[in-house]
């Protein structure tokens, strides 16, 4: 998925000029709009900062060509609409309608287009929700949950919208105090005071969580590895991880997810954050995306503290391209798209990057004064996107 780079501040007069002109024909050139496929997808890309913000809309119709589109989602605080590019944008209370321009209407099967929008806000209240294209709600929707019937052996169903997936794990089956069967408790490089134990009292579903209480200081590396065999996979995987911990990041070097990469002498992929926000960072070389520049780390996004978030995440091996989520909204700065852009992927595509992904491991390693406690739950990883 190829990520449009947000534009902010005095950049966007000369676009929004331009698309006043076009907006104001636009109505009598439109295609009528063409019934969208259930397939759809509406990514959303927020570039915020103190009272205003952007956001790159990108537009998949899925499987059914459209010949127009209108493009709806709904905002959770009072963020407002003042101008837009590529769409003719309005807004009613929180709800904001984009329609296409006459030369972006047609997208076909398969395909995208992508517009943008600047606004203001007081009091910003996250993710904006319940997007639709021409009308039908994109961006998927949890899958039925399965039902045993009442002569098989009853068996553990698994977490919300995982089916599917090669690894899909609420740690229900765990049922002792310390992580087995499919995870084991390990400790790169050295161990020392970090911990790994099932909790019962802090969990997104069910009644079983892995905490983590990972101390500070270099030592104390701790994580739970996954025991699955994850070859199936192929060199494209998506996962999907519920998340939560207690203390900001700090401006330390953290990790708190690692994959080891045997194309890199099997030195591992890390997520984690620095300079208070999430980065990913290449072991081999130390790399990071974005980049640890002001301008960079401001493309990404703090992990929220003390409640559950959505962290999802896509590695494509064969392209050397990687996108992540945040509770389903797209962050730019941990997106390397195979083009290198000054302070987001310009390091990272330093070297040619083709990674073969071979483990999934949650824990915490600190590389300063970093402590926290973590908690995750809900984990899945698959060929294909899993979703919230």
């Amino acid at each position: 998925m190829t990520i449009l780079r947000t534009r902010s501040g005095p950049a966007l007069a000369a676009v929004t000029a331009l698309a006043a002109v076009v907006a104001a024909t636009a109505t009598a050139l439109l295609a009528g709009p063409a019934t969208a496929a259930q397939g759809c997808r509406v990514d959303y890309t927020p570039n915020q900062w103190p009272g205003g913000f952007t956001a790159s809309v990108k537009v998949s119709p899925g499987d059914t060509a459209v010949s127009g589109w209108t493009v709806t989602w709904t905002y959770a605080g009072d963020e407002r609409v003042t101008n837009g590019w590529n769409a003719t944008v309005s807004q009613s209370g929180a709800t904001v309608t984009a329609r296409n321009m006459s030369y972006n209407g047609g997208i076909p099967a398969g395909g995208s287009t992508e517009f943008g929008v600047q606004g203001t806000f007081s009091a910003a209240g996250g993710a904006p929700g319940g997007f639709t294209l021409n009308g039908v709600p994109c961006n998927g929707a949890a899958p039925s949950p399965t039902v045993v019937p009442t002569t098989a052996v009853p068996t553990t169903p698994p977490p919300c919208g995982c089916a599917g997936a090669v690894l899909c794990d609420g740690f229900e089956n765990q049922t002792g105090s310390t992580p087995s069967g499919d995870w084991s408790v390990v400790s790169p490089d050295c161990s020392g005071a970090g911990t790994a134990t099932i909790d019962t009292s802090t969990t997104h579903s069910g009644s079983r969580a892995i905490r983590i209480n990972g101390a500070a200081g270099y030592c104390n590396h701790v994580f739970v590895r996954t025991t699955k065999n994850l070859s199936a996979l192929g060199s494209v995987r998506y996962a999907r991880i519920w998340v939560r911990h207690t203390t900001a990041q700090p401006t330390d070097h953290t990790t708190m997810i690692t994959m080891s990469d045997a194309a890199d002498g099997n030195r591992d992929l890390r997520l984690g954050g620095q300079n208070g926000a999430l980065q990913w960072n290449r072991a081999s070389d130390d790399a990071t995306l974005p980049e640890q520049s002001p301008a960079g780390v401001a493309q990404s996004v703090p992990l929220p503290t003390n409640r559950w978030a959505c962290l999802e995440f896509m590695v494509d091996g064969s392209a050397g391209q990687l996108r992540t989520w945040l509770d389903g909204v797209a962050v730019t700065g941990l997106t390397a798209d195979g083009v290198p852009t000054h302070d987001i992927d310009g390091q990272w595509y330093n070297r040619t990057w083709r990674p073969q992904l071979t483990d999934l491991k949650l824990g915490w390693e600190s590389y300063g004064g970093g402590a926290d406690t973590l908690w995750y739950d809900d984990v899945a990883m698959g060929a294909t996107r899993i979703g919230c």
